[in-house]
């Protein structure tokens, strides 16, 4: 399953759509702005949430909570290290590796490789390419990538602001 996720430039909050390859809308995104703590709700397209990821605001490193029909499913974790960024995935066992300042990075699990993200360069904001394994919860991946989106987003932003 191929899907593409782009983010609104102009939105207040975090705002994504979310396609198949066909180009039909499968999911939407929408990010609370007075929040303590980043939080994004994954909607279908008849506007039922599938899933809730939920940053824990108090944190050494950064750590995202995922609940899906109200229960804990996964908790994204960057680990710390000096030279590279590594995420894991507890509750599932995955791993995340790849070149995350070039956002083309993949999902493993203990069958293989769960999903491989890649961006696309040169469109306006940023879009997504998220290719899915056979027999993956799409969903749960999508919680995932939208996870370490918003760590590396706040990086950046962070490193922005220390060179001014």
């Amino acid at each position: 399953m191929n899907l593409c996720m782009k983010q609104k430039v102009f939105s207040w909050g975090d705002r994504f759509t979310v396609w198949d390859e066909n180009g039909n809308d499968r999911y939407y995104v929408r990010g609370e702005v007075f929040s303590l703590g980043k939080k994004l709700h994954l909607t279908d397209t008849a506007g039922a949430e599938v899933a809730f990821i939920q940053q824990k605001a108090f944190s050494f490193k950064p750590r995202f909570y995922v609940y899906m029909n109200g229960a804990l499913q996964a908790e994204i974790v960057k680990d710390f290290t000096f030279f590279t960024q590594r995420y894991r995935v507890e509750g599932i066992d995955w791993e995340v590796n790849g070149n995350f300042g070039a956002h083309d990075y993949e999902i493993s699990g203990a069958r293989g490789t769960v999903a491989s993200i890649h961006k696309q360069w040169f469109t306006w904001g940023d879009c997504y390419e998220i290719c899915i394994s056979e027999n993956e919860n799409e969903q749960l991946v999508l919680a995932v990538v939208l996870a370490i989106d918003a760590v590396m987003a706040q990086s950046n932003a962070a490193a922005a602001n220390s060179a001014t």
